[in-house]
């Protein structure tokens, strides 16, 4: 085998022009599919992880409990409160849930009044002090002050609509936790740049602050949000999650769990739907005691996501199939081409006792270099390609779904590429099978004796 591809890379020198024709045609057939795969993916993938940070997570807990009127003749009231911060962390970490980390906070949407203005908000109290949500904010101006109560974190959208400024003072009007109103006095403490306009209305503030203005028992929060190392095994996570609590809920009547099975029998298109029926306070038969821990992923809630990363994968094939089967009709035609110029030589290989097999090789493997060198050249391109336009700067708004940090991204898969160059392999060896199959089945003396 070393032999036949030594014998090949020397047989390539001799036609240099149009090996190097063929081997361009071939480099920029794979620049184009790997360039094309890698921008779908990376776009695709900055609107998936956009969305995750908005909706809050791979796989998102939440629970739901009824609370009595607070005046006489009231309905009772169906909450977003989860009491226990440790409950689901704890449940979390025992089951070895591969996670890359994960948040509690308390969502909350109202409006900010500055000067008789008013701006809405969707305001998210964390733990400031999170690495990965530290690290994720870009500040136009001031910053994270764990020292002032009440601060506040808005988007550079809303401070240009508001006209507001680091430092200045601000009434955020909500609801409480139980549906009444409330007003709070907030301080501007930082201006984040929005790369979007999902991220537009998002705001920030400390999670203590948020509850004690929302009326949140202390200690609660409303979500609980899991970001995987691997985000296609998010339905299996939350499987794992809501198998184990429902473990406690079967010894304590005080726990209870959203089923999946349920909602996929009900749901089977839209498990998220499914998922909502079982908690919705309309349906007299949802009653329970306690808290209701309900769990869904976020292709739960945004199914369309799974459909798009697929359409975008199989238009990325059709069009690596398409490209390949162009370049392997000019290898084919090629190889008939050298057929007939080295039918003399053969000849003599073939009178000096090279077998058939050795002959069918050389033409093979010849033919496999060739494509291989060319998509190699292929994909050095697009990464530099792909390297020199992740450096531009996108100020676009209408692109800012796909970018990330206003950069264009791109996502080179290591299996898509092997795959892409096993099938380049098998492709090419079926292209020159027939010339390669003429040229072992001549005779050295018929070969010898044909004129050029």
């Amino acid at each position: 085998m070393k032999s036949s591809i030594n014998f090949s890379l020397k047989n390539l020198t001799r036609q240099k022009r149009r090996n190097s024709v063929l081997v361009a045609a071939i480099a920029f057939g794979f620049f184009v599919v790997t360039a094309i795969d890698a921008f779908t993916t990376g776009i695709v993938s900055n609107l998936e992880n956009q969305i995750t940070q908005l909706v809050g997570g791979n796989v998102i807990c939440q629970g739901l409990e009824w609370v009595n009127p607070s005046t006489p003749g009231g309905k009772v009231q169906l909450v977003n409160i989860v009491r226990d911060r440790d409950y689901v962390k704890n449940i979390l970490e025992e089951s070895k849930i591969p996670y890359e980390y994960y948040s509690c906070f308390t969502m909350s949407s109202g409006q900010i009044i500055f000067n008789g203005k008013k701006s809405s908000i969707q305001l998210y109290g964390r733990d400031l002090e999170e690495k990965q949500l530290v690290e994720s904010m870009q500040f136009e101006s001031g910053g994270i002050d764990l020292n002032v109560k009440n601060g506040l974190i808005i988007s550079d959208k809303t401070a240009t609509s508001l006209n507001l400024q680091v430092g200045d003072e601000v009434i955020y009007s909500t609801y409480t936790v139980y549906g009444q109103n409330t007003v709070a006095d907030m301080k501007i403490t930082g201006i984040m740049k929005s790369n979007s306009f999902i991220n537009t209305l998002q705001s920030y503030c400390d999670i203590e602050d948020l509850n004690a203005i929302s009326e949140m028992p202390e200690g609660g929060y409303s979500m609980f949000s899991i970001y995987l190392h691997n985000k296609n095994k998010q339905t299996k996570a939350a499987k794992m999650l809501e198998a184990r609590i429902r473990q406690d809920a079967d010894v304590n009547p005080e726990i209870n769990v959203t089923s999946r099975d349920l909602a996929m029998k009900t749901n089977p298109t839209n498990i998220g739907k499914g998922i909502e029926k079982q908690v919705d306070s309309r349906n007299p038969d949802n009653e329970w005691k306690g808290v209701m821990y309900g769990i869904e992923t976020l292709y739960d809630e945004i199914p369309q996501i799974k459909t798009v990363m697929l359409i975008v994968h199989t238009v990325a094939f059709v069009i690596l199939l398409v490209i390949l089967l162009i370049v392997m009709i000019g290898v084919s035609n090629t190889y008939r081409m050298v057929l007939y110029e080295r039918i003399r030589e053969i000849g003599t290989m073939r009178a000096l006792g090279m077998t058939r097999k050795d002959t069918r090789k050389v033409f093979t493997s010849e033919a496999v270099v060739l494509c291989v060198i060319g998509a190699i050249l292929g994909l050095v391109l697009a990464v530099i390609a792909m390297s020199i336009i992740h450096l531009i700067p996108i100020s676009n708004e209408g692109l800012s779904l796909f970018l990330s940090k206003g950069h264009f991204s791109f996502k080179v898969s290591v299996w898509s590429v092997l795959i892409q160059y096993i099938m380049l392999i098998l492709l090419t060896s079926l292209a020159v099978r027939g010339s390669a199959k003429k040229a072992a089945s001549l005779s050295p003396a018929e070969a010898l004796r044909t004129i050029k």
